[in-house]
């Protein structure tokens, strides 16, 4: 896991309000995989490639707080490792119960995946 000082980000061009943290290369993430990004103020996403598109969500389910980067990921779903709960990494929707998880905005810029917070 690698941390990241959200207090380094910055807004996008023409945005207000919004922070980028470039998290990894794109190599390092393979195609099917997902992994925990820490952020400094102890929060935690997980970022998904599902067939070269990237995703990124809150890390942490909320039925349970069990961390989703460490679920199965098949296609755009990851099924929470601890009670099965699936997300759609794209939307955040939960499709077991009537949840939703945070997603957030992510760009591959010149082989660097960046965040939007």
């Amino acid at each position: 896991m690698q941390s990241f000082d959200t207090n380094d980000a910055h807004a996008p061009d023409g945005e207000t309000g919004s922070q980028k943290i470039t998290v990894c290369r794109v190599e390092e993430l393979p195609s099917g995989s997902c992994r925990t990004i820490d952020l400094s103020d102890r929060r935690e996403l997980a970022l998904y490639n599902v067939h070269g598109e990237f995703y990124a969500t809150d890390n942490f389910c909320p039925h349970k707080g069990a961390p989703l980067a460490a679920g199965n990921l098949c296609d755009y779903v990851i099924e929470c490792d601890w009670h099965g709960w699936e997300f759609d990494v794209r939307t955040g929707e939960c499709l077991t119960v009537p949840e939703k998880i945070e997603t957030y905005e992510v760009l591959v810029e010149n082989g660097w995946i960046q965040v939007f917070l």
